[in-house]
C-alpha cells in the first residue's frame, strides 16, 4: 500500500481545471504540481513569476498552508491547435485565469503557462 494519492491523468485540457482544483481540496500540493510541465511557468499577477515544477509546487504549498481553496468557475471551451491548447476559466469573483496546455507524447495534458488573472 503506497500513501501517494491516485492522480487520474488529465487527457483533455479542459480536465486540467478540475483535477487542479480536486487535488487542492484533498490538500495534494505535489498533485497539482504535477499538471504542470518541468519547465512550467505561472504569472500569479503583480510582476511575480514562479518557473519551474519546484517553485510551482513551492506557491500551491504556500497558497493551501493559508487555508484558501480554489474555487470552479465557468470554464471555456479549450481552443486546441495540434498539441496546444489554450484554457480559460472565469471564476466567481469574476476574473479570468488563461493556461496554455501541451500535449504530452503519452497523450495526456499538462499546463506549460498559467496566468492567474488576465483582468
Amino acid at each position: 500500500m503506497t500513501d501517494e494519492p491516485s492522480r487520474e491523468p488529465a487527457r483533455d485540457p479542459q480536465d486540467l481545471e478540475r483535477l487542479l482544483i480536486a487535488r487542492q481540496w484533498a490538500r495534494d500540493v505535489d498533485g497539482m504540481a504535477a499538471l504542470f510541465e518541468p519547465h512550467a511557468v505561472i504569472d500569479s499577477g503583480e510582476g511575480q513569476l514562479t518557473l519551474g515544477r519546484r517553485a510551482i509546487r513551492a506557491l500551491f504549498a504556500e497558497i493551501t498552508a493559508t487555508g484558501r481553496k480554489f474555487q470552479s468557475g465557468d470554464q471555456r471551451p479549450a481552443v486546441v491547435s495540434g498539441d496546444l491548447a489554450l484554457t480559460s476559466t472565469r471564476l466567481p469573483d469574476g476574473t479570468v485565469t488563461t493556461e496554455v496546455a501541451r500535449r504530452q507524447s503519452d497523450g495526456t495534458w499538462l499546463w506549460v503557462i498559467d496566468r492567474f488573472s488576465v483582468s
